[in-house]
């Protein structure tokens, strides 16, 4: 049974606690087959429902956290390019958290590499928070295990939480009344799936990289709000949960996918029912649901799964994968397709590396 495990958070010879001032992590997306949407507590990223995940080995994000005590602030570049607006004050807030741990007041330059689209619903903020907590964490020393870098990680972007573990992730949403403090109670864990046997690939089909007109915050605060499809949803996800552990435990691809499939489209069905509405599907999005149905009436064992976005993954036996790019690729026309395995937990980078 070959399962993923997650990987020190600490440097070869790096005490536990020791601050580097500088380090540099790399983390990958996840694609959630147990969706994530709503939150119930928006400041501390508490959501309603608890999801599962995998994490992919493609698309890295690859972050350096490096401490300036002589600056008067954070400077933060996204592929060269300062960043601005909304997107620095969630670096710069999450920066605030880890210092307020740390109990240092240093400033830090954090640069930052993606190679996944950002904010077009590919899980851009699940890898670049993940890999912003493992090098900040680092960096400003608190020497956490896994469950408090997850525990970290969500606070800058929920699903990030589940991208600092490599393989298949579930993030637990906890209990309103989790003792004195309700942040202990939401993490992200491996979650043990015989991989070997499962032959799991995501197919990723890109038919629209460009940033979302309605940002997954603003959506998931108008769904939760304002769907009357919500709260059904919400129920029926954790029902769903129960069923695809089941059948990850049994290597039951088929059965993961119907249950991927249904999760995703009832969670895209909510959307719609918001007022008004939020519509990410298009109809390059339609296109390929429709050969993704194709492929399984064919006998080959295909299922789509989508997050906040256009953009669609299909589930499918890694020795299908190839046939299934091929027939999404014909979908997509002028999109781009990419095979996606089970990728490697969020992890630091050597100094010279």
């Amino acid at each position: 049974m070959a399962t993923e495990q997650p990987t020190s958070t600490t440097r070869a010879g790096l005490a536990p606690g020791a601050a580097t001032g500088d380090a540099t992590a790399v983390a990958h997306p996840n694609i959630a087959l147990i969706k994530y949407w709503g939150k119930r507590d928006e400041r501390l990223v508490l959501p309603w429902t608890d999801s599962l995940s995998m994490t992919l080995d493609v698309f890295p994000t690859t972050t350096r956290v490096r401490l300036d005590p002589a600056a008067g602030q954070d400077t933060v570049t996204l592929d060269g390019v300062p960043l601005e607006g909304e997107p620095r004050r969630r670096v710069v807030a999450f920066l605030d958290l880890v210092r307020e741990r740390a109990g240092r007041a240093s400033r830090a330059v954090v640069e930052t590499r993606n190679t996944v689209p950002t904010g077009a619903g590919l899980a851009s903020s699940a890898s670049g928070f993940a890999a912003l907590a493992t090098a900040a964490s680092a960096a400003y020393g608190l020497g956490l295990d896994a469950t408090g870098l997850s525990r970290l990680a969500r606070r800058g972007s929920g699903s990030a939480s589940r991208s600092v573990f490599g393989g298949f992730a579930i993030w637990h949403a906890g209990q309103p009344d989790h003792g004195a403090d309700p942040d202990l109670g939401s993490y992200a864990e491996p979650v043990p799936v015989p991989v070997d046997e499962l032959d799991p690939a995501l197919v990723v089909a890109v038919v629209d990289a460009g940033p979302k007109a309605v940002s997954s915050r603003e959506a998931m605060r108008r769904t939760v709000d304002t769907s009357p499809l919500y709260r059904p949803w919400a129920a029926s996800s954790q029902a769903d949960l129960a069923d695809i552990r089941e059948a990850l435990r049994r290597a039951d691809l088929d059965a993961v996918g119907e249950v991927a499939e249904r999760n995703a489209l009832g969670m895209h069905a909510t959307m719609l029912a918001a007022r008004p509405a939020v519509r990410y599907l298009s109809s390059a999005t339609v296109t390929v649901l429709d050969a993704v149905l194709e492929l399984r009436r064919s006998g080959v064992s295909a299922w789509a799964t989508m997050d906040a976005g256009p953009n669609v993954k299909v589930l499918c036996r890694r020795a299908e994968a190839d046939r299934v790019a091929g027939v999404v690729r014909e979908a997509v026309r002028g999109g781009s397709v990419h095979i996606a395995g089970p990728g490697p937990a969020a992890r630091l980078l050597d100094a010279d590396a």
